[in-house]
């Protein structure tokens, strides 16, 4: 399964989530959204996204379930970035073997920063079907 350019973000804070959807999908990316590791893995499941931004803390699957997961199935083909308001962010990543990281709270320039750091610039969405 090959990796499209979309995202799929991982965050059990729904507003949050709306609003990394929004910022992120305005920079032109495609975007999915899911409150946990469980709906994340059927995400995954129905197409493998070209990054992941994740939270660690949720209910139902934790974000270090779901990257072991996501790792077992796919190794590193979709890379992973976490999301966390944890004191040491770099320390949480370097758990789940993730390729980056963003401390909460974040600026909104650096979640597209991050996101054309592994997907490139972004293109017309229109173009994703």
């Amino acid at each position: 399964m090959t990796p499209l350019r979309d995202v799929l973000v991982v965050e059990d804070d729904l507003d949050l989530a709306a609003l990394v959807e929004m910022i992120v999908a305005d920079a032109g990316y495609a975007v999915r959204t899911a409150g946990d590791g469980a709906s994340a893995l059927s995400c995954v499941g129905e197409r493998l996204p070209g990054l992941v931004l994740l939270d660690m803390r949720m209910p139902i699957m934790d974000g270090w379930r779901f990257a072991s997961e996501l790792r077992a199935r796919f190794g590193h083909e979709v890379p992973i970035v976490v999301l966390t308001a944890a004191e040491n962010a770099r320390a949480r990543a370097a758990e789940i073997d993730a390729e980056g990281y963003l401390e909460k709270p974040f600026e909104l320039d650096d979640v597209i920063r991050m996101v054309a750091r592994f997907l490139g610039p972004a293109h017309d969405p229109s173009q994703w079907a």
